[in-house]
């Protein structure tokens, strides 16, 4: 299998040396790379099975280097693929064989920590766990807390509206971000929200969140900070079967308790993240429940009665509750490096993104037991279990030609489940290559169509990171017409490695 992209544009290509140049001259010293060499680590993001050298690879480090860089390749009809710490799993930095890589890896700076209005102002390329570390000391964090959060930056967060295992009670990145400067296609630089909680007029921030790099580029970003809970708690539940830890999750919410984070992992998660942090997981189990509740003492108290009282009700073989701060941060430890601890299972696996409803998650679990007998894969379960975000992740070997594509059709069944039971195709990881030609198994040609009318709104030329998102490229000028139009561009073969 191979990934489709934009037909690559000659003329663009026999300039190469002249873009070089006049980009060396808006950013200079070190700010263009441009030897295949030293081009490599951009090749791809950690969809690490697709990979394109760019054409060129540009780091400004100024929001004015930003426009320019942007104008020039709007006036000179060169694509543009906007790029944060490359951590997206769903090929969203993949780069162009005739574009321009736009590197925000030197944008580190938090401008303005504001305690009193509860915001702080960084710029993009700083990581999601640095603006926590950066208000720690006024007991203050960042609520959005991705597994990648130690490296993945609040620009790429925006990019794909990340969430996390907090993000149950405490919402997506779209719930934490209040306002950014953007900069468009054509250098035009806008400042949409700020730090007030609501903004008059549309919800631009809205679209910008989860936009995938195809309608601007974020230089500066205003995100919520919250003040710590009083008191945090964690409860680790062991179950015999994977579906009564389901049936326990849906008991949770449905009596009214909304957990700060609920995950779930199965037997094969639960294995390979005890072997990687022994956090004391209990291995005789089919499924863990990681429930953690914070607010007031006599509160967090009270609902880990509760709690406790529904998980005994569902079937649970084990429960333990956490007794201190290194305990409840050692519970969670094992999650968090889940994915990382999964890779001592297998040469290679494919971490998924879906989302159901809560209550279709024993039947979403049973989906994926058939499709792995039907693949001859193993796949390793870890979910947002509260909010019905699913991480299965799929084993294979590279190393063996088929066994890629039987992980890209496995992947492909579990993501046409997710929409068959009324979820979508994507939680947190964003659409980019990966679900892109799964598009029309949730939209109709007329919904995508729509879409790409919004995007056509900020960039009529279509250089913003094209070949993501959308199955079929349309012309801007076609989209503008009453019908729905086919005028296809050609796309392609990007080799997967």
């Amino acid at each position: 299998m191979t990934i489709m992209m934009p037909e690559a544009d000659q003329t663009t290509l026999d300039r190469r040396d002249e873009i070089i140049a006049a980009l060396s001259k808006i950013v200079p010293g070190e700010g263009v790379i441009s030897s295949e060499r030293e081009m490599q680590p951009y090749e791809s993001d950690a969809l690490t099975a697709y990979r394109q050298p760019p054409m060129v690879v540009v780091l400004p480090d100024t929001t004015e280097q930003v426009s320019r860089v942007l104008k020039y390749c709007h006036d000179n009809g060169i694509k543009v693929v906007p790029r944060g710490s490359g951590t997206s799993l769903s090929g969203g930095a993949l780069p162009l064989k005739d574009g321009v890589l736009l590197g925000l890896g030197k944008f580190k700076r938090v401008r303005e920590i504001d305690f009193d209005n509860r915001v702080a102002v960084v710029e993009p390329g700083v990581t999601n766990l640095a603006i926590s570390q950066a208000v720690a000391h006024e007991g203050f964090y960042y609520a959005p807390d991705p597994s990648s959060q130690i490296a993945c930056s609040i620009g790429g967060n925006i990019a794909e509206n990340s969430g996390g295992v907090h993000s149950l009670k405490y919402g997506m990145t779209t719930n934490n971000v209040l306002g950014c400067e953007f900069v468009l296609i054509t250098g035009e630089i806008l400042r949409i929200g700020g730090k007030a909680p609501e903004t008059d007029g549309y919800d631009v921030m809205g679209i910008i969140t989860g936009s995938e790099g195809l309608l601007g580029v974020v230089t500066e970003v205003t995100v919520r900070i919250l003040k710590k809970p009083e008191t945090a708690r964690a409860l680790m539940v062991g179950f015999a079967e994977i579906e009564a830890a389901g049936q326990c999750v849906a008991d949770i919410i449905g009596a009214g308790i909304i957990p700060g984070g609920m995950e779930m992992m199965d037997k094969n998660a639960i294995h390979a993240a005890e072997a990687f942090v022994h956090a004391g997981y209990p291995l005789d189990v089919e499924a863990l429940l990681i429930i953690e509740l914070d607010g007031p003492s006599v509160e967090v108290d009270e609902l880990i009665a509760r709690v406790e009282k529904i998980a005994r009700t569902c079937g649970s073989t084990t429960l333990q509750i956490s007794n201190s701060e290194q305990e409840r941060l050692l519970f969670w430890a094992g999650r968090k490096a889940a994915f990382p601890a999964v890779g001592r299972m297998s040469p290679d696996y494919l971490c998924m993104d879906g989302t159901i409803p809560r209550g279709k998650l024993p039947a979403v679990l049973a989906r994926i037991r058939d499709l792995s007998e039907k693949y001859g894969l193993r796949v390793a379960n870890v979910f947002h279990a509260g909010d019905g975000n699913l991480h299965p992740l799929i084993l294979y070997d590279a190393n063996i030609p088929e066994e890629m594509d039987k992980a890209e059709a496995f992947g492909a069944d579990i993501l046409r489940a997710c929409v068959e039971m009324g979820g979508v195709l994507t939680g947190e990881h964003g659409v980019g290559v990966e679900k892109r030609d799964l598009m029309p198994e949730m939209f109709s040609d007329i919904d995508l169509a729509q879409q790409q009318r919004l995007k056509c709104a900020f960039d009529t030329q279509g250089l913003l990171n094209p070949g993501k998102v959308f199955p079929t490229l349309h012309r801007c000028a076609e989209l503008g017409r009453v019908h729905v139009h086919h005028g296809k561009l050609a796309f392609p073969d990007i080799p997967r490695f």
